[in-house]
């Protein structure tokens, strides 16, 4: 059929529909962008390395609120593109055969503003004096363009220039900063697979200061003013991160940024390799180690098992909910199973009318989520032992690390893990609405 041969404008994901592109998947994205904080005027050149899972007479990538001057395939001329709200379509002068390695760069400027979406605005936004990019789950198009699908993961190699008073994070590695004319250019690797909605940007007045996480290289990028609380409230990092090693495997990626915004967030933020938390989540009494622990775990649970459908969030945020208890109970805290049982008797007085395993993507951020998955994981616990299910979460990130996996994957390596089956326990907490019982 001819239509095989178009890119579908969509990955497919019903809960962020007319989200991702088929066709092609991308390997590595080069971003060099400039930036001017006093008119929010961004511009810069897309460098994109894909490979096709089919042929192509046409392709489209996703784009919000920026414009499009110029399109470029490598070893083509004549390339054709058109841009609507959302996407920036494009025609190649010669179709592009199926698993061939392809090469497109995309000229780009604009006034970068928040995506509305169901779950509020995401992606780019400025600060009072700086740039935010929070882009979970479909923010990502409004600072570059891409296939904004939750399981294509690549490579990024960011560069961009700004006015030399400000600091520039982004995930990776620092790789080079200089100073010339009064600009600051800066670049970042991130030699990992990443997905797109964890890529980011923060620009701000920060102060970069090196830490070591129990072996891992870190950074903690703060205004200077907040330093005496940042320090105390992120002291216990080194040993949150020696925890989660013994109990997860490995963190994952060369490096552990942390950035503190010096606006007032309302939640904390994952990134790739990356946390980021508002003013008012550093009191200098430790009021945040809850939060801190979870944006930690998520390195391992979200970023690098990333999930390959959104139906599946639980993966992420059940996990990490459940990193939080287990660092209570090693630093002196109420145990995982206190708050287990506190967490269950509070989600017995509200409504059960969510499926975690599929809540549909008005409920994907809903708090049962997150305090349902953990109890999903403690009664897994309770169920298996403190061995085994220790052994169980290494194995997970060992398997999947640096790729995707479903809840279809986890309840398939969970089962090799117990001598009895775990298919009512799993159905009763992920797949029902009525609230299980702890054992």
């Amino acid at each position: 059929m001819p239509g095989k041969s178009l890119g579908a404008g969509s990955a497919g994901d019903n809960y962020l529909v007319g989200h991702g592109n088929g066709g092609y998947r991308v390997e590595r994205y080069e971003l060099d962008l400039s930036y001017r904080l006093p008119t929010n005027r961004l511009a810069g050149t897309a460098t994109i390395h894909a490979r096709s899972t089919q042929r192509l007479e046409r392709f489209s990538l996703d784009l919000v609120g920026l414009r499009v001057s110029k399109v470029r395939i490598e070893g083509q001329r004549g390339v054709r593109f058109e841009q609507t709200q959302r996407k920036v379509v494009i025609t190649p002068a010669t179709g592009i055969p199926a698993d061939t390695e392809f090469v497109v760069a995309l000229d780009y400027a604009g006034a970068p503003v928040p995506s509305s979406s169901r779950w509020g605005t995401v992606g780019w936004e400025e600060l009072d004096d700086g740039v935010i990019v929070a882009a979970q789950p479909s923010g990502a198009p409004t600072w570059f363009p891409c296939n904004d699908a939750v399981a294509d993961k690549a490579s990024y190699d960011i560069r961009i220039s700004t006015d030399q008073a400000y600091t520039v994070v982004c995930n990776g590695h620092l790789a080079e900063h200089v100073t010339a004319a009064g600009q600051g250019h800066w670049r970042y690797v991130q030699t990992q697979p990443t997905a797109t909605y964890l890529a980011t940007v923060q620009i701000g007045r920060y102060t970069l200061d090196a830490v070591n996480f129990d072996g891992v290289s870190g950074v903690i990028a703060a205004p200077r003013a907040l330093a005496s609380r940042v320090e105390t409230d992120f002291g216990p990092l080194g040993r949150m991160m020696a925890l989660f090693q013994d109990r997860f495997g490995a963190y994952p990626f060369d490096d552990y940024t942390v950035v503190i915004t010096p606006d007032e967030l309302e939640i904390p933020l994952e990134a790739q390799s990356l946390a980021i938390f508002g003013a008012n989540h550093v009191d200098g009494f430790h009021g945040s180690d809850r939060l801190i622990a979870h944006e930690l775990a998520h390195q391992w649970f979200g970023n690098s098992v990333g999930l390959a459908r959104w139906k599946d969030i639980w993966l992420n945020e059940g996990f990490a909910c459940y990193a939080e208890w287990i660092w209570s109970e090693h630093s002196g805290g109420p145990t995982a199973d206190t708050l287990a049982r506190q967490s269950r008797r509070s989600l017995a007085g509200r409504p059960c009318d969510i499926v975690i395993g599929d809540p549909g993507p008005d409920l994907m951020f809903d708090d049962r989520i997150y305090k349902r998955g953990a109890l999903t994981l403690h009664a897994l616990r309770t169920a298996i032992g403190d061995p085994a299910f220790f052994r169980l979460l290494r194995d997970w990130v060992a398997s999947y690390g640096g790729a995707t996996a479903t809840t279809d994957d986890f309840r398939r390596l969970a089962a090799g893990y117990s001598v009895s089956p775990l298919d009512t326990l799993f159905d009763g907490w992920l797949a029902g609405t009525a609230l299980p019982r702890l054992r």
